[in-house]
C-alpha cells in the first residue's frame, strides 16, 4: 500500500527519524529538533522520495511529546500510526534487538511500519484534547491533596509539630480543594460547549452511579464512543474484560489487563456508587456474590455493565431505562 516507510523515535526536545523505500533500494536517517521548522525540513526531504499519501509513519505514544509532530504529519497528508510503546518493545524482543539508542529505535519502528502496517491514527477532536488536560490535571491535584492530608494526619499526632507548618498544610489543602472544584466545573462547562458531546454526556448521566467525571473519562477515552463499534469493544477498551492464561496444565485465574487505566479506575469507583443507588446493578452485584464471586470481581462486573449501558445510551441515543430489557422481552 505504501511506497515509503518512516519510523520516528520521540524525545522531549528532539526526535530521530529513519525511512526506507518499499523496494528497500534506498534508506536514510536523521536527527531533528522538536519544532515546526524541523518538521518542515523532514517533510521536504520525504517529499523527494514519495508523496505523503504513499508514506506510512509510525511513532510511539510517549508522553505528550509525539502529538505536535503527529498532528503536523497528518495535516500534510501522511498516513500516521501512533502505537503503544509496549508493542514496540515486544517487536524489538521478537527481532532479538538489545541495543537501544534513538537511531536504532527509529529504524526498528520503520521495520515495524513495513512489516506490520498498523492501524492509522486520527487526531481527536479539540474538545477531547482539552478535556483530557483538565481531567489529568484534576487527578494530579487529587493525588497532591491526598499526600497533604496524610502529612496533616501524621502531624496532628506529633506533639512537637510546628503549629505554623500545620497551618500551612491546612491552607494548602483548602487551596487544592478549591482548584479541584474549579476544574470540575470547567470540565462540565467544556462538555456543554459541544452539542454532540453535551447530548452524549446528558444520556450517560441518566445512569445512576455515573457522575460528570466518569462521564468525561468515558467520552475522552473512547472519543465519544466513535472508537468502539460494540459494547464489548468499549469494555475491552476500558480494560474490564477478564483474560485467561493457560499453558499446558498450568491455568491461572482470569485477570483484567491493559486498557485505559484512568477510565478503568474511574469506572471502578463509579461501580461502588452504582451498587448503592442503581437498583438494577445492586441486584446484579448481589447475584454475582451469591454465585461465589468475591466482591472485587463482582464490582468489576458492575463496572463492565456501566460501560455497556453508557455505550447503548450514546450510540442508540436514548436515556437509561432499567426496564428496557423487560419491555423488549414482553414485546
Amino acid at each position: 500500500m505504501y511506497t515509503l516507510y518512516l519510523g520516528i523515535d520521540i524525545a522531549a526536545d528532539s526526535f530521530a527519524a529513519h525511512w526506507q523505500l518499499d523496494d528497500q533500494t534506498q534508506h536514510g536517517s536523521g536527527a531533528f529538533q522538536q519544532n515546526e521548522r524541523a518538521y518542515r525540513r523532514l517533510h521536504k526531504q520525504l517529499c523527494v522520495l514519495a508523496e505523503p499519501t504513499e508514506t506510512l509513519v509510525v511513532l510511539e505514544a510517549t508522553g505528550n511529546y509525539w502529538f505536535a509532530l503527529a498532528l503536523f504529519l497528518h495535516e500534510q497528508g501522511y498516513a500516521v500510526s501512533v502505537i503503544n510503546p509496549v508493542r514496540a518493545r515486544r517487536f524489538a524482543q521478537m527481532q532479538l534487538q538489545h541495543t537501544k539508542t534513538d537511531a536504532v529505535d527509529a529504524a526498528l519502528l520503520c521495520d515495524f511500519a513495513r512489516m506490520v502496517s498498523p492501524e492509522l491514527w486520527t487526531p481527536p477532536p479539540a474538545i477531547c484534547h482539552q478535556l483530557r488536560q483538565y481531567l489529568e490535571r484534576r487527578d494530579d491535584l487529587l493525588h497532591m491533596r491526598t499526600q497533604e492530608r496524610n502529612r496533616l494526619h501524621a502531624m496532628r499526632h506529633d506533639p512537637l509539630a510546628d503549629p505554623a507548618l500545620r497551618s500551612d498544610l491546612e491552607a494548602h489543602i483548602v487551596y487544592l480543594t478549591q482548584q479541584i472544584d474549579r476544574l470540575t466545573h470547567r470540565i462540565e462547562q467544556t462538555l456543554a460547549q459541544d452539542s454532540v458531546w453535551q447530548r452524549a454526556s446528558q444520556r450517560i448521566l441518566t445512569i445512576p452511579g455515573i457522575g460528570p467525571i466518569t462521564t468525561a473519562w468515558l467520552l475522552v477515552a473512547t472519543h465519544c464512543f466513535t472508537r468502539c463499534q460494540t459494547p464489548a469493544e468499549a469494555a475491552s477498551f476500558a480494560g474490564l474484560v477478564p483474560h485467561k492464561q493457560q499453558s499446558g496444565r498450568s491455568l491461572s485465574r482470569a485477570s483484567i489487563k491493559g486498557g485505559h487505566p484512568k477510565l478503568r479506575q474511574s469506572l471502578y469507583m463509579a461501580a461502588g456508587a452504582a451498587i448503592q443507588f442503581n437498583p438494577t446493578l445492586k441486584a446484579f452485584f448481589h447475584k454475582k456474590v451469591s454465585q461465589g464471586k468475591i466482591k472485587q470481581v463482582a464490582r468489576i462486573a458492575v463496572a463492565r455493565k456501566l460501560v455497556h449501558y453508557a455505550w447503548a445510551c450514546v450510540v442508540k441515543e436514548r436515556d437509561f431505562d432499567p426496564n428496557f430489557g423487560q419491555q423488549a422481552n414482553a414485546a
